[in-house]
């Protein structure tokens, strides 16, 4: 008897295998957001990041990790206080999964130079043909200025999510996009995300980004500013090393074909503001 967990793989129809993997961790998220669900998270915190652009607003592209922020300060939250109900929803699903919390000092320069000391860091695994983990970050010391809204989602039955707005979702990601730590890894979705924000007419809120800018870097940065500091940051880049990265995740390779420096210059000057 197949298990839910495999009937909700079965959508995705027949797939290679790297996609097959990344279908795999998608079910996987939307297993664990239905029982952070079930145990009342979302009246406390929500779901952000590119994972929510793509299970949240079908963006065509595939994403690993699971970002959240509490909507406010709260020195009572603790995630382990929600793990029982996402392994109770696994277990319905038909895996048995496993929550732990992540060292930061163990974490790669380019994820420990962008994590916030209070963000917390943990792993959901589970054993396929090897093991499956699905990192979740919840930063416990939100920037001001976001906004969220309710949605539905459908699977692995129907309940209701918290998202940030898509201008917050914005401009975190853009907040990505223009300091990263990059090192010798370019992260090539934050610029598959910055296009299809552009392409689908997102107004990007800055008030949001202005305060997490001030949060994470210490900086005060007119619209001016840092517009300039991003197209610093998209014209030197190499292109080639952006979308290695990026074409891992894409559900179509062709939509990389256009990507150039100048391409993404024209895009940052079609940047609208809320």
């Amino acid at each position: 008897m197949s298990t839910v967990f495999d009937q909700m793989l079965e959508r995705y129809g027949n797939l290679p295998k790297e996609a097959l993997w990344n279908a795999k961790y998608e079910v996987t998220q939307q297993i664990a957001l239905a029982g952070l669900r079930r145990g009342g998270f979302f009246n406390k915190a929500a779901f952000y990041g590119g994972t929510c652009l793509r299970i949240v607003h079908g963006m065509r592209r595939f994403s690993e990790d699971m970002d959240f922020t509490l909507l406010k300060e709260d020195p009572t939250f603790h995630l382990e206080n929600y793990f029982q109900a996402v392994i109770d929803e696994f277990k319905l699903a038909g895996r048995d999964v496993v929550i732990t919390k992540k060292d930061k000092m163990t974490l790669g320069k380019v994820e420990s130079a962008f994590l916030k000391d209070e963000t917390d860091v943990y792993n959901l695994s589970f054993q396929t043909e090897k093991t499956l983990k699905v990192k979740i970050e919840i930063d416990v010391k939100p920037p001001l200025e976001f906004q969220t809204e309710l949605i539905n989602l459908y699977n692995p039955y129907p309940f209701i999510v918290r998202c940030m707005t898509l201008p917050c979702l914005y401009a975190g990601k853009m907040h990505a996009l223009a300091f990263r730590n990059w090192k010798t890894r370019i992260k090539g979705r934050d610029w598959y995300d910055f296009e299809w924000y552009v392409r689908k007419g997102v107004p990007l809120d800055y008030n949001h980004l202005r305060s997490r800018i001030n949060e994470f870097n210490g900086l005060d940065l007119s619209k001016d500013d840092f517009l300039t500091l991003l197209k610093e940051r998209l014209s030197t880049a190499d292109i080639e090393s952006v979308k290695a990265d990026a074409i891992r995740f894409v559900e179509d390779t062709r939509e990389l074909d256009i990507w150039s420096n100048d391409y993404f210059l024209q895009l940052a000057d079609m940047i609208k503001f809320v």
